[in-house]
């Protein structure tokens, strides 16, 4: 006999970091979610922005099974053939040379400030250390990353942090130029900002931006662990903007709903990291290996990335034509299938209200700060799902204003 949870069991035994929905799913297909009592949701979410196949996608099914029939896991003493396959799509792919595995994003951004300041270190001498970051920005919960972060919300707890770190405005060239330097190694950015209210950088910001770290030998890093694998519509947010970085950093979709992460960069850069100077236990693993090579064959293979551009109007047209009747919104923004929703006056700071609101109307929703609703939903989400999804969120909307 199989023992049924509830909510309050995270209350009752877990650390209190998360504040969860009140429903438990417990099965997906797709873009549709189940909880325990059988009421489906059309899910927005995508596992924040990582099931990009959607749920349980059949071929990644069997692309699990049949490599836990073979081999799990065998440590970083030995290689193994999946995680080959997968660094060798990687580089086929992108402008990189090498790939390091590691298992999720935050792991990946640490690891590419590890080898900006070894490079920095090894070519330029201990002085060329300093890190720009962007006010806002949001690129893991571990401590260096926190740190480069932007929003003190995450940080401010654990201080004292890190030193030499600093943040400039986003979209700002002249803030970046006042900070910029001799000393400054590298400059970390997401090319859209997620977690702090689905900002996309303007083209030529980032390319100036480019420009500068080129003069002052800074290695440019993107943190594509939210971007990547198909969001923008394109591989990697960096081709949709023909901006090239020294180092990105993948994760999130490209495991499919497995965890993985990954940092690219070039031979040059790679080879300053000898044997030693870093290391991941699961990282690189034959299961991740083998479900992220199949993520990267099917959203080539079936032309997903194709449809992204499509669907993301479907969403934006529903969301205009919610704002026409209620006028909540202040602005929709967002690339590809990173959507913010951007609250007015009406319903401002009211983002997790509305995300909870929506939850009881079958539809899941993410929000990206207190005053946006984020939208990351599978890649190959159906418009039927969507046409579902969005007339429960105007119905969860109505709710929220007082409307029946």
């Amino acid at each position: 006999m199989s023992i049924k949870f509830f909510r309050e069991d995270f209350d009752k035994w877990m650390i209190p970091v998360y504040n969860p929905a009140k429903f438990i799913p417990v099965r997906a297909k797709g873009s549709i979610v189940w909880d325990q009592n059988g009421k489906d949701y059309i899910d927005f979410t995508g596992g924040i922005a990582v099931n990009v196949l959607g749920h349980c996608h059949p071929l990644l099914k069997k692309t699990l099974q049949k490599q836990a029939d073979n081999l799990w896991h065998i440590g970083n003493s030995y290689t193994n053939e999946p995680i080959l396959g997968l660094a060798k799509k990687l580089v086929d792919l992108t402008f990189a040379d090498k790939v390091f595995f590691c298992n999720s994003g935050a792991e990946a951004n640490e690891t590419a400030l590890k080898l900006a300041r070894k490079v920095a270190r090894d070519k330029f001498g201990k002085y060329k250390n300093n890190i720009l970051a962007f006010k806002n920005s949001f690129h893991g919960r571990t401590f260096f990353t926190v740190a480069t972060g932007g929003k003190s919300c995450y940080s401010k707890y654990f201080e004292p942090l890190p030193k030499e770190i600093q943040h400039a405005s986003f979209n700002d060239i002249s803030s970046v130029t006042k900070l910029i330097n001799e000393n400054t190694c590298a400059v970390i950015i997401e090319p859209i900002q997620g977690e702090g209210g689905v900002n996309p950088a303007d083209f030529c910001f980032l390319k100036q931006l480019r420009a500068l770290c080129d003069k002052y030998h800074v290695l440019l890093i993107f943190d594509e662990v939210q971007t990547g694998i198909g969001r923008t519509g394109e591989l990697y947010a960096y081709m949709y903007y023909k901006v090239i970085p020294d180092i990105l950093t993948s994760a999130k979709g490209l495991g499919g709903g497995f965890p993985i992460g990954a940092i690219l960069t070039t031979k040059h850069l790679a080879l300053t990291m000898t044997v030693g100077t870093h290391g991941s236990t699961y990282g690189g693993n034959p299961l991740a290996g083998a479900l992220a090579s199949k993520v990267l064959e099917l959203i080539k293979k079936d032309k997903i990335m194709d449809g992204v551009a499509e669907r993301h109007m479907w969403i934006v047209s529903y969301l205009k034509k919610i704002n026409q009747n209620l006028n909540i919104f202040k602005e929709i923004r967002g690339i590809g299938l990173l959507i913010g929703a951007v609250l007015n006056k009406k319903l401002a700071y009211q983002a997790s209200k509305i995300s909870i609101k929506a939850s009881e109307c079958g539809v899941m929703v993410l929000v990206a700060g207190s005053n946006v609703i984020r939208f990351t939903p599978a890649l190959n989400i159906s418009k039927r799902e969507i046409n579902i999804g969005m007339k429960r969120f105007s119905k969860a909307c109505n709710l929220i204003l007082g409307n029946n």
